[in-house]
């Protein structure tokens, strides 16, 4: 029996988690009545290539006589010690045989080569207990030798999380992927078609869609078109997803649609549906949307404004069905915490809201729609959506793949999941912005969110302006105490060569994110060079930002990334190697007094940040909040309670003593008499779950009619602003 469609992600994306575009799009598709089935080439791939019989195969395809690097010849020479081990390995990767870590953590189990020389600081990063994460990361190290064996032997252009990348980035013609296209297929090819073939046979599919959202999957999508046009001409064959959203709006070489018969750009939901339309000949290729195909020798585009997108709500649920859950792996391959949550560990993905709700920060692609279209979810529905993943797949952890989750709805989806008692772990995407309040993020870590990142991009007060982002160093300081006294770790996205930046500014960023690890509101960052793109302000408007893009005569493939020159800005590229080894060390709490020139092995400048500049943000004052709409929420357990004698100068009085019981400690707090009675009767309705939340004014009104005197001065002093301790949250 055929199945209409077939969404397919192409290798490689992640190893931990399925990339989500394929079960979004089966969720939706499910809410039309459209059968679809799915598969995740890349961990279908992964597990051919990394198993006994695959590697029997790889290692049969080497020539022993070819000269190789040592460390090939290494992993050569012990190759039956990787082919014996490479089955057990994967099954502790994928859970299924945990006691396994003991002898791989003791490190002589495995065979090691090349990858091995540059392990961090095991003892630092595990200490005596982290067996299985200690195992995960050699594990990981132990794959990567393979993977540059295969490089080096069979096929250059291997990589994880990556395959023929450099192919595909930036390619603003399309000549060097034809040309390798028209190579025969080799070894991975070759296991990645057979996989192919095999959901072929199974699905008999109408249409095969591409989810391509990195330029990483390009090739192996051409690659995998140009095989089922040979073999499977009946098939259709089309292509969406981030890479073609972003780098094929202005597509002119025909010679593309030899791989594929159709492109569709931005949200894939309406186009989808159209394309399945046209091709049962129910529609003319005029009521297309969003879509690119090859009419004679010529490219079409047909937008059809008059068929409208889905709103979110109408997208349904994300269906995992038929993707191996089971048998993705869980890797580290960085000792970094953040990055620890990106590769281990399986998430289900959901998204709070379509686009982003800031749509402003000039280096990012704020023209396109899957940016500038916002359209928040509301938290219940979100809620229905993770009750439905949890009983689907198993799995109680979510990663919001947001642009910039958006506070107010985050603070609603805590208390939602709070309400209905949910036992999850999620993190997500935010931007820095005053909102994060301390309460807010107790909140926050309260419903189960673990972690959050970033954009404190340039660390540049200036350049922050310019970048139009809408935060400063010190705001951003004031956030990350805000999460990391909650117990949620952050991770901040670093950039470097943003127009104009200077080489002081370069360095006094450096300082400014010294100081805010050394101050410990930071926990984990990552350095990347500014790139200029198509479809961002500064890429639309490069004068105004005071640089001169420098563009190919002819655009005929993909046109993103835009070479650029800085005239007024540093020598950005020279400063990479140091900004990336300093960070490396801040994290692991290292060199935090070391003098900034110390690394670089060129001359900069003195840094002209106060060497206390963050401690002093982060001792300033911070106000409660006082503003009469201030939403107040109890989530805590009640607390016992006990009359207490306190004398003074002859005197005796009595006091109220409440004491709260918390998940590892207990806080107690001690009132009037009058004071202790009235908090005991009110907190019941400051529970969620109560029937509503109150605000600071309906609370100040029941303290008054208690008779109770000068509210301000009992509620924003101490011990109630304590209180966030055991659990009262206003915000």
């Amino acid at each position: 029996m055929s199945t209409p469609i077939f969404l397919l992600t192409p290798p490689f994306t992640q190893l931990n988690t399925p990339y989500p575009a394929t079960a979004y799009l089966k969720g939706f598709l499910n809410t039309r009545g459209i059968e679809a089935a799915q598969a995740d080439l890349g961990i279908d791939l992964t597990l051919a290539v990394f198993s006994k019989q695959g590697l029997i195969e790889l290692f049969a395809q080497v020539d022993p006589a070819t000269e190789k690097t040592a460390n090939a010849q290494r992993i050569y020479r012990l190759r039956h010690s990787y082919i014996q081990t490479i089955d057990s390995l994967i099954r502790f990767l994928q859970g299924k045989e945990p006691t396994l870590a003991h002898r791989i953590a003791r490190r002589s189990f495995l065979p090691e080569a090349g990858r091995f020389a540059q392990l961090d600081d095991l003892a630092w990063a595990f200490g005596a207990m982290g067996t299985q994460d200690k195992a995960k990361h050699l594990a990981t190290m132990y794959l990567e030798d393979l993977s540059d064996f295969i490089q080096e032997t069979v096929d250059e252009h291997f990589g994880f999380s990556r395959y023929a990348e450099k192919l595909a980035r930036s390619a603003n013609q399309f000549d060097e992927l034809y040309a390798y296209l028209q190579k025969p297929p080799g070894f991975i090819d070759r296991k990645m078609l057979h996989l192919l073939e095999a959901s072929v046979q199974a699905h008999q599919p109408n249409l095969v869609a591409f989810s391509v959202p990195f330029p990483g999957n390009l090739f192996a999508a051409l690659r995998c078109g140009q095989y089922l046009k040979t073999q499977h001409p009946g098939i259709k064959i089309a292509m969406g997803g981030g890479f073609p959203n972003t780098e094929l709006r202005s597509l002119k070489d025909p010679r593309v649609f030899e791989f594929i018969d159709f492109i569709t750009l931005d949200d894939g939901e309406a186009p989808l549906e159209q394309l399945l339309l046209y091709i049962d000949e129910k529609i003319p290729a005029t009521e297309l949307k969003r879509t690119y195909l090859l009419e004679g020798d010529t490219i079409r585009f047909f937008q059809h404004g008059g068929c409208r997108d889905y709103k979110q709500t109408e997208t349904g649920t994300p269906d995992y069905t038929g993707l191996p859950l089971d048998a993705y792996i869980q890797a580290i391959e960085i000792i970094n915490p953040m990055h620890s949550l990106w590769s281990d560990g399986r998430w289900n993905k959901l998204t709070m809201a379509h686009g982003c709700y800031w749509g402003k920060c000039t280096f990012c692609d704020i023209s396109l729609d899957y940016i500038r279209l916002y359209e928040p979810v509301t938290a219940s529905l979100i809620a229905d959506r993770m009750e439905a993943l949890i009983q689907q797949t198993g799995n109680n952890g979510f990663h919001f793949v947001d642009e910039a989750a958006p506070p107010a709805l985050m603070r609603a989806l805590a208390l939602e999941i709070l309400q209905r008692k949910l036992i999850v772990s999620w993190w997500t995407n935010i931007r820095f912005e005053k909102s994060f309040t301390r309460d807010l993020c107790y909140l926050l870590k309260a419903s189960g969110c673990i972690g959050v990142s970033g954009g404190l991009e340039v660390a540049s007060d200036r350049l922050l302006a310019l970048i139009d982002k809408g935060i400063t160093v010190a705001q951003v300081a004031k956030v990350n105490k805000h999460f990391t006294e909650a117990g949620i770790m952050v991770h901040a996205y670093l950039m470097y060569g943003f127009p104009t930046q200077t080489d002081q500014e370069t360095i006094d960023s450096l300082e400014m994110v010294r100081q805010l690890f050394a101050t410990g509101v930071l926990q984990s960052a990552f350095w990347h060079q500014f790139t200029m793109t198509a479809h961002s302000p500064v890429g639309l408007n490069p004068d105004k930002y005071q640089v001169k893009a420098i563009k190919p005569v002819h655009i005929g493939f993909a046109d993103n990334d835009v070479e650029h020159e800085d005239p007024t800005g540093a020598d950005h590229a020279a400063y990479g190697y140091g900004l990336k080894k300093s960070l490396l060390n801040f994290m692991h709490g290292n060199c935090l007094d070391y003098p900034l020139h110390k690394w670089f092995d060129f001359k900069v400048p003195k840094t002209s940040i106060a060497p206390n500049y963050i401690q002093q943000v982060l001792e300033e004052e911070e106000l409660p909040a006082t503003k009469p709409g201030t939403k107040i929420v109890f989530t805590g357990e009640l607390p016992a309670s006990e009359m207490v004698i306190k004398s003074k100068k002859g005197q005796q009085w009595e006091l109220m003593e409440l004491h709260f019981e918390t998940s590892q400690s207990t806080h107690t707090i001690r009132l009037q008499k009058e004071e202790g009675a009235w908090l005991l009767a009110t907190l019941p309705q400051l529970q969620i779950g109560s029937g509503k939340i109150s605000t600071r004014q309906e609370i100040q009104i029941s303290y008054e009619t208690a008779g109770l005197p000068d509210f301000e001065l009992f509620w924003d002093n101490k011990p109630m602003n304590t209180m966030y301790k055991a659990g009262l949250f206003q915000f």
